[in-house]
């Protein structure tokens, strides 16, 4: 049928896929299990000929049936791993998100390994894993937001084995020997900068001077609230405040409530550098605000307090009530975010010595219990303790 009725059905070429792979499988010698692959790779070929449009979907199939002949042959052959190679990345062209996700991987490993021969530079390595990414985050995303755990469990995987893979080839120096190359050429081109601000950040190779080059350049191309988020963090590394708080404010106007926590945090480390402690302040409560639920603004908080209290005294008394104030933001701080108790109860162990002695209290016509208001830059009312 397949030699002398080649149009008569599809099924010749969806069955006949299965047929050879079985007796692949069982091939006594080396020499039949060579021809069978023949034979195999031919069904493929006529099956593009004869039926190249899904009969379903009235639409191309060429990219799903030479991503099917690429595994195969890769799988069967690892030796025409520059065949596969081809193979796959026409049909990664023609499928681009759609392929199916074995396409990914091998059309992967066969790049890796070119890249390892020295068939290609790793530049190409690199482009591809830029490229696969992207697809398969598309179909992440997909997945996601249709509740399809199984096929959300499927990319996850895959992404993974590509991870794998590309560890190799991701080590940061050479990450920036190819980005470089391609930033001198075209510094204005943001598509470029956004990939190699993803991929450094993705590896870790935050540190190089590309990474800062990169992101103030599609800063200045295209300014969003998440690029001078990107650019205040490095300025916060490099321990440049000021130049910091700028781009932080402009990072608040972020759509991702997360990240506009995370800047107001920054800020509030920022102002804290520069001893603007009440400045410090707002911006920590500025991220409660937007997240309720968060506790590290109040362990912040009760820091900067601690960090006040002799400089916020002028007598033995007055120099000790702000552990009384930082007390109650780590006791907050573990209210609204469980998972910080540990952390809340270690700093309230450490600072709870601090607390005024009895004798003091009573020297000042103090009583437990007491209503008392921290003056300085706090301005807070809390209660009067004694140290444990």
């Amino acid at each position: 049928m397949f030699r002398d009725c080649p149009r008569s059905s599809e099924n010749l070429y969806v069955h006949g896929v299965k047929m050879l792979n079985y007796y692949i499988r069982k091939a006594e010698t080396p020499e039949r299990k060579q021809r069978l692959i023949d034979s195999l790779m031919m069904v493929y070929d006529d099956r593009i000929k004869f039926f190249p449009i899904n009969r379903k979907t009235h639409k191309s199939q060429v990219g799903t049936i030479l991503g099917r002949k690429g595994v195969d042959l890769y799988q069967l052959r690892p030796d025409q791993y520059q065949e596969a190679y081809a193979i796959l990345k026409k049909s990664l062209e023609l499928n681009k998100a759609n392929s199916a996700a074995p396409v990914y991987v091998y059309y992967f490993r066969a790049i890796t390994k070119m890249a390892s021969k020295g068939d290609i530079d790793t530049a190409a390595v690199v482009d591809a894993y830029d490229q696969i990414s992207e697809y398969i985050d598309q179909n992440l995303k997909k997945y996601k937001e249709q509740g399809n755990t199984k096929k959300v469990g499927e990319f996850t995987n895959i992404m993974g084995n590509i991870e794998l893979t590309f560890e190799p080839f991701a080590q940061c120096t050479e990450l920036v020997r190819i980005y470089n190359q391609k930033f001198d050429k075209t510094p204005d081109d943001p598509e470029l900068l956004k990939k190699i601000i993803k991929i450094l950040e993705k590896k870790d190779c935050k540190q190089d001077p590309l990474y800062f080059n990169a992101v103030v350049k599609l800063y200045d191309l295209e300014p969003t609230p998440e690029s001078a988020f990107s650019i205040g963090k490095m300025y916060i590394d490099q321990k440049r405040y000021k130049d910091a708080i700028p781009y932080m404010e402009a990072a608040t106007k972020m759509e991702d409530k997360e990240k506009v926590d995370d800047a107001y945090i920054f800020l509030a480390a920022a102002y804290r550098a520069l001893d603007n402690f009440p400045k410090a302040r707002q911006m920590a409560l500025n991220a409660a605000r937007i997240n309720p639920t968060w506790g590290q603004p109040y362990i912040f908080i009760g820091d900067l307090y601690v960090m006040s209290a002799t400089e916020c005294g002028d007598n033995d008394l007055t120099k000790k009530v702000a552990y009384w104030v930082a007390v109650d933001k780590y006791k907050k701080a573990k209210q609204v975010e469980p998972d910080l108790t540990e952390l809340a109860n270690e700093r309230i162990k450490r600072y709870s010595v601090y607390f005024p002695s009895k004798e003091l209290l009573f020297f000042y016509a103090l009583n437990e219990g007491d209503k008392y208001k921290v003056g300085c830059w706090i301005n807070e009312e809390t209660t009067v303790r004694a140290a444990k």
